[in-house]
Order: structure tokens, then sequence, then C-alpha cells
């Protein structure tokens, strides 16, 4: 309830106000974490291949800002929230989709702003987004509130919520998940992510093969000062083959070139490299991709993985 309260209280201040505590919240957070500090620069450090100060300090500081944004992202009415992405790049790729009766399959990162790109979409079009609760209770209703709202429904990480969104592809409308979750075993499949093996989800693929599916990948870049943010949608620059792997390594690499777009932005502390998560059986078949794509996935990293990995 003390939680709620304070959550509450975080979303009446000004955007401004929330990026400036949240600059210090990152780097209260990076000194009192050695691990979480030593995971942010080796993250860094292996994508951009170089030692970059500048780059670093800009991260921690941006970690601390996508926490302390949450409560205007989920407190605000919505119509705020999309108001505060100032400007949208890329919406003629929605649009050309959807003249083409195209199901469409938004993927966006930890890059940016991630909480606010469905809220963006969601104000022009309907659009299902998946889900995975939240690790401290205290925050599933707030969660729910901020983003089931308006033309946004949600779904769940589970066998139920794969069968919604691949139901909702069919019926050519809108789809939006994070593709650089580490998932369950079963779930994924080992994958290049900036030169190092890296337990990947298998879903965005699966999803991307359902027929007449269109692929856009989105991220809402953080302005300076509190003044917004840039929405921005963009075509893939690879085209996907079909088979599964292959398609997992195309997704990854298009995720890298977004994140080289704004390094300092990414979400770096998260540990990418750890093998999976849990157990699960829920493995779900989607009509479209290979007819081995419902096996699970072995979760035998390959050699030379035993770094990056806890």
């Amino acid at each position: 309830m003390l939680f709620q309260s304070l959550f509450r209280l975080l979303s009446r201040l000004p955007l401004a106000c929330l990026h400036r505590l949240g600059g210090w919240a990152g780097w209260l957070t990076y000194k009192a974490s050695p691990s979480y500090a030593r995971r942010l620069r080796e993250n860094l450090f292996n994508a951009l291949g170089r030692e970059d100060e500048t780059v670093l300090r800009a991260a921690i500081v941006e970690a601390g800002r996508q926490a302390l944004e949450l409560p205007f992202i989920w407190g605000r009415p919505a119509a705020e929230v999309v108001a505060s992405a100032v400007r949208t790049e890329g919406w003629d790729l929605v649009e050309a989709a959807r003249a083409e009766g195209a199901g469409i399959l938004f993927i966006t990162p930890h890059l940016g702003c991630f909480e606010i790109t469905a809220q963006c979409i969601a104000a022009q079009i309907p659009i299902t987004v998946l889900y995975r609760p939240p690790r401290k209770d205290v925050l599933q209703p707030l969660m729910e509130a901020g983003r089931a709202r308006g033309q946004m429904r949600t779904a769940p990480a589970d066998l139920s919520g794969v069968r919604k969104l691949v139901k909702t592809l069919r019926s050519h409308e809108a789809v939006g998940m994070l593709p650089d979750q580490v998932p369950g075993a079963g779930e994924g499949v080992w994958a290049p992510f900036f030169g190092k093996p890296a337990w990947t989800m298998t879903l965005a693929a699966r999803l991307a093969a359902v027929k007449g599916v269109r692929v856009i990948y989105t991220w809402a870049e953080r302005l300076p000062r509190g003044e917004g943010y840039v929405f921005r949608l963009q075509a893939p620059t690879e085209a996907l083959t079909g088979e599964l792997e292959a398609d997992v390594a195309i997704i990854n690499r298009e995720v890298e070139r977004m994140i080289l777009q704004c390094p300092q932005q990414y979400l770096w502390g998260y540990n990418r490299y750890k093998g999976p998560r849990r157990e699960r059986e829920d493995i779900v078949p989607v009509a479209g991709a290979p007819a081995d794509a419902a096996a699970p996935d072995s979760p035998t990293p390959p050699r030379g993985d035993a770094e990056g990995r806890s």
C-alpha cells in the first residue's frame, strides 16, 4: 500500500522532474550494486567493442530515468502520455501494412522508453501486447492499469496468451512484444547477440511466420531535460527466411542495429546472457513456422558460453 501511494505521488510530478530523480537513482544503483555495475560495463563494452566513458555514464543515468518514468507512463491519463511523444517517425509503415490487410507484429527491444510504444500505437489502432507479471506483486495492479487502456489489450506469456496473439494476427490486427527477454527452457535457442551466444526467445520468429504478417520494429528515444520522446517505427533491413533459428538470429541483428542508434538508452544492466529462466512445458506451435518449430529447444549452451551467465 505504501509503495502504491508513493508511485501515485510520483506520477503527479512533471516528466522532467522524474527524469532528474531517475538520473540520481541510476547512479545510486550503480554505486550500490557491484554486480549490476560490472554487468552493465561488460555488456556495453561487448556491444561497442571498446571502452566509452561518455556512453557508460549516459547509460547509468538513462537506466535510472527508465525506472523513474514509469509512474508517468502508467499513472497519467493515456492522452497525456501519448502527447509526450512529441514526434512520430515511420507511421507510414503501419498505414501501408493495414492497406494490405496484413497483421502487424511490432517488435520493441528494451531501448529508450519501451513502455510508451504500445500506448502510442493504441492511440491509433487496436494492439494486443504480450506481458509477463512483474517480479514484485505490488506492481501488478499498477502495470495492468497503465497498460490495459484504450485500444490496448494484454496477453499473458503462457499458452493461452500465445494463442491469443496468433488469433489476433490471423484477424489482421496488431501484436506487440519485447524480443530480448531471456525465455524459459524449451522457449528459446542460442543465437548471437553482439557476438556472444544468448538464450533467445523463438516466439517473435514464430509469430512473424504467421501468414500475412508484417514486422515493424519500434522504439521511443528519450529526449533530454524531460522534453518527451520521439516514437520511431522502422522497417526490417533483412528479410526473414522461414527457418526458425536463422530468423531468431536475424531478429537479434535487427535489435543490435536499433540499439547502436542510441546505445546509451539500452538496458545494459539486464543479464541478457544468462541461461533459461525456468522449465516450461507450454511450447506452442505457430502456423507458418517450420514443422519442427514446436519441439522443445535445447537449453545446452554452445561452447565458449561460460562467461556472462548466471
